[in-house]
């Protein structure tokens, strides 16, 4: 593992008082060969400055991709993983910034990594926690989302399957094949762990306590709740003939 590269892949927006913080305990774990790469999209609050700053402090360990304008989640990953592969990361982890996903749990997610294809920082595995401060309301539909509606549509075994905090080997990002990836919203998570199950890719979830962002605010609306669960039926459509055959390589 210490040979490994491991690229952070960091999608923001309006996260400038964030991501100093969140750059600081990544490079404070310590592990070797780790870079930082920040996916900005346009934010006007100056993150896409405040990542150029931290750039020209610690050049070659951490890289910025500006984007033109709020053009989504979904393709800020496939933008972010496939720069990544194309910079020769061996592992690659995708979070976000506002500390929702702690950094602490990072290495038991490379060490875990190494007996599977990608490995999910669950809330819904034994052990999984979330931020009492979400209220029961917040709680039940995120848990209806995960562990009733998706998997009874995909009949997927991942319990988390919105999950965004994922570590992934190279060449399961390969085999998946990034332009088969057509989702741009937080259904984004769902399409990727399910194509990654129907290609028969090993997923291992580890229990994470999920914490309320610190600063700014969610950009989970009730829009994008309603979008992302229609969409889970397009997900289905398009890749429910999908079998390992399919990897590409």
């Amino acid at each position: 593992m210490s040979g490994e590269k491991t690229v952070i892949v960091i999608p923001t927006y309006n996260e400038a008082g964030n991501l100093p913080l969140m750059a600081a305990e990544l490079w404070a774990l310590d592990i070797a060969r780790l870079e930082i790469l920040v996916v900005d999209d346009d934010s006007p609050d100056g993150t896409g400055e405040v990542a150029d700053d931290l750039v020209a402090r610690r050049p070659g360990e951490i890289h910025v991709l500006h984007r033109k304008g709020k053009r989504g989640l979904g393709t800020a990953y496939i933008e972010g993983f496939s720069w990544a592969l194309d910079a020769g990361a061996d592992l690659i982890v995708q979070m976000d910034a506002d500390f929702s996903h702690s950094p602490l749990y990072i290495p038991r997610m490379l060490e875990e990594v190494q007996s599977c294809d990608v490995v999910v920082g669950s809330r819904y595995v034994g052990g999984g926690e979330l931020d009492e401060r979400w209220g029961l309301g917040r709680y039940l539909l995120s848990w209806w989302a995960n562990s009733v509606y998706t998997r009874l549509i995909l009949g997927t075994r991942t319990k988390d399957a919105t999950a965004g905090f994922k570590c992934w080997h190279a060449n399961t990002l390969r085999g998946i094949g990034l332009d088969r990836i057509h989702s741009n919203g937080y259904i984004f998570q769902v399409e990727m762990s399910y194509v990654a199950e129907k290609l028969g890719y090993q997923i291992v979830e580890i229990p994470i306590f999920f914490e309320d962002r610190r600063t700014g605010h969610s950009k989970m609306t009730t829009q994008v709740k309603f979008e992302a669960a229609w969409r889970v039926w397009e997900v289905w459509w398009r890749h429910r003939h999908l079998t390992p055959a399919d990897r590409q390589h």
